[in-house]
């Protein structure tokens, strides 16, 4: 534990920020995992789904919560996905 001040609450700070984006990433896999099962099922609301995880995807990589490359990587393998699937 340290002793100063300014360290003591960049522990806090840190902890506070690692539940954040937490809940951003814990989030951000559910909705991608919607989006696969409806890409393999072919299930009707497939194209929302996939949108719906692109905008997450997006949001999570302009919070820093992800690498913009890897938001990229993410996104194109998700369109890659639901333009075979619509093939």
């Amino acid at each position: 534990m340290p002793n100063i001040k300014s360290q003591k609450d960049r522990v806090v700070q840190a902890k506070k920020e690692a539940m954040h984006n937490k809940v951003i990433k814990s989030n951000l896999k559910t909705v991608v995992k919607k989006a696969d099962a409806a890409i393999s099922t072919g299930a009707a609301d497939k194209d929302e789904k996939v949108k719906a995880a692109v905008v997450a995807i997006d949001k999570a990589a302009a919070k820093g919560v992800l690498h913009k490359n890897t938001a990229s990587r993410k996104v194109a393998r998700l369109a890659k996905a639901a333009n075979k699937a619509a093939q």
